[in-house]
């Protein structure tokens, strides 16, 4: 359940990034100082290193001394002292430490005031040196030197540049002159390295507290991103157990949530209205389905009730008979809105010609027309279209039946066809009573009268122009209307090439 929720998924993804680039920029931030913290040191280690050398190879050169032939015994120590001219050293003081073997004495340099205050030597911190001879012996150091400090090991005789490295606690940069001899500098490094642990400390510190922050504001704007989601299920759980009625509050439109918020209920609303004309339509049509039955039933009884003669129960009969086609055409008239409604109604397509279909549709109409004293005009122009050519014959048939229910006695009806823009117009005009405004909305409406006494009477379902409508959205079509009180009614349909 935990990791199924979309909130969580998007937090552990932000506190995986933020941990990553945290992490990425701390790291980075700390290597930078301490590179740059070593980089100073070693420029004053380098600069040190740099002096120290060209004392070295500033200082006294070397006395020659000459070694007796090895068969014979060399001059004693006062001769020797006397040629070369070195004074022995003195009582109870050590040879020292810097003596060459080989062709070469030993050699010294001198450390001048300015050498020396770059090494303070009271101060066991402060920047010590060590110089080795040629022979590895080491010769001069500082007093606050470490002891026991390594000589450094020359990567080949010709190499004279100056390394550094970090040894213990302590840095050291050392240089090995052309002579061999090598001179080191260092110092230690302890109050920097517990600098840089403190800044690694204050690093953690700062990127825990933009961590927490992080995750902070990303739950807060997951939630709000994820509102209109809660939102949706609500509504969703709240029609499902139906209330239709019910919408999703839409705050921001123009984000993606809320664009699909408005679809939503758009959709709700859509079903809403479906299910509130379904609800009519089963209301409508039990209630027509009721008057038939209603006649039935009650002239059975009637009939029923006493002994007839053969005319009285013919009547009876004919009765009960007009009423079941009435109950018939309706259950026909439903089961094609149904088959509409679900995509089901067969249709054979064909390229036809609305002029054709109205020829033929006013030949059939013509004697009920005439029956009400109603004339009917024609204006058939080409008018093609790719149709179901029995649909369209019932098209054209339902509008022309209702402009004959509607009309006035003696009245006219204008059927015409054209083309225009590409595609088929049919248009039927009367000049009956006309519809109301308030009417006009509706009149496409299952089971919709403007007329109600006067269409129940008839024996008229409703039912018609719904069942044109149909027709024409199947299609591809427009169906239009346009009507005048105590003028007339104009049906306009449109069909695509």
């Amino acid at each position: 359940m935990f990791f199924k929720s979309i909130r969580w998924r998007l937090q552990l993804w932000l506190a995986f990034l933020l941990v990553c680039v945290l992490s990425g920029f701390g790291v980075t931030i700390y290597q930078l100082q301490r590179v740059s913290q070593l980089r100073q040191i070693d420029e004053e280690l380098e600069r040190r290193v740099a002096v120290l050398s060209g004392a070295v190879r500033g200082g006294p050169p070397p006395k020659r001394s000459f070694a007796p032939p090895p068969f014979e015994r060399g001059p004693g120590p006062r001769d020797f002292d006397k040629d070369n001219r070195h004074p022995p050293p003195p009582e109870g003081r050590p040879p020292f430490r810097g003596e060459r073997k080989g062709p070469f004495g030993p050699r010294d340099f001198s450390i001048s005031e300015e050498i020396s205050s770059l090494f303070d030597q009271s101060s066991t911190s402060a920047f010590y040196f060590t110089v080795w001879s040629r022979d590895g012996a080491m010769f001069k150091r500082s007093s606050n030197a470490p002891p026991n400090v390594p000589l450094p090991q020359r990567l080949n005789n010709t190499d004279t540049r100056t390394h550094a490295r970090t040894r213990n606690g302590y840095r050291e940069a050392f240089h090995f002159t052309e002579l061999a001899d090598c001179v080191l500098a260092g110092r230690s490094i302890s109050t920097d390295l517990d600098a840089m642990r403190r800044f690694k400390l204050w690093l953690l510190a700062a990127g825990g507290t933009v961590l927490a922050f992080g995750l902070g504001g990303g739950w807060w704007l997951t939630s709000r991103a994820m509102r209109p989601v809660d939102d949706i299920s609500v509504a969703a759980s709240r029609i499902s157990e139906g209330n239709l009625s019910e919408r999703i509050n839409v705050a921001d439109t123009d984000s993606e949530l809320g664009r699909l918020a408005s679809v939503l209920n758009s959709t709700f609303a859509r079903l809403e209205a479906a299910f509130a004309q379904q609800t009519q339509f089963t209301a409508d049509a039990s209630h027509e389905l009721r008057t038939p039955l209603a006649v039935i039933i009650s002239e059975a009884q009637t009939t029923l009730a006493r002994e007839r003669g053969a005319a009285e129960y013919r009547e009876s009969i004919a009765v009960c008979l007009d009423a079941a086609q009435q109950m018939r055409r309706l259950a026909e008239s439903l089961l094609q809105l149904a088959r509409f409604d679900a995509g089901q109604e067969p249709m054979r397509r064909s390229i036809v010609d609305l002029a054709e279909n109205a020829r033929v549709c006013v030949g059939r109409i013509r004697p009920l027309a005439k029956e009400r004293g109603i004339k009917i005009n024609c204006d058939l122009g080409p008018a093609k279209t790719f149709g179901d050519t029995d649909r369209l014959d019932q098209l054209i048939t339902n509008l022309l039946t209702n402009a004959i229910h509607y009309n006035k006695p003696n009245g006219e009806i204008l059927v015409s066809t054209r083309s225009e823009n590409g595609g088929a117009v049919l248009t039927v005009t009367d000049s009956g009573q006309g519809i109301a405004d308030e009417d006009v909305p509706h009149v496409f409406e299952r089971f919709y009268r403007a007329d109600k006494s006067r269409s129940r009477a008839e024996g008229r379902s409703g039912l018609g122009l719904a069942i044109c409508k149909a027709i024409v959205d199947s299609h591809g079509g427009t169906i239009n209307v346009s009507s005048e009180l105590g003028t007339g009614t104009t049906f306009t349909v449109r069909l695509p090439a």
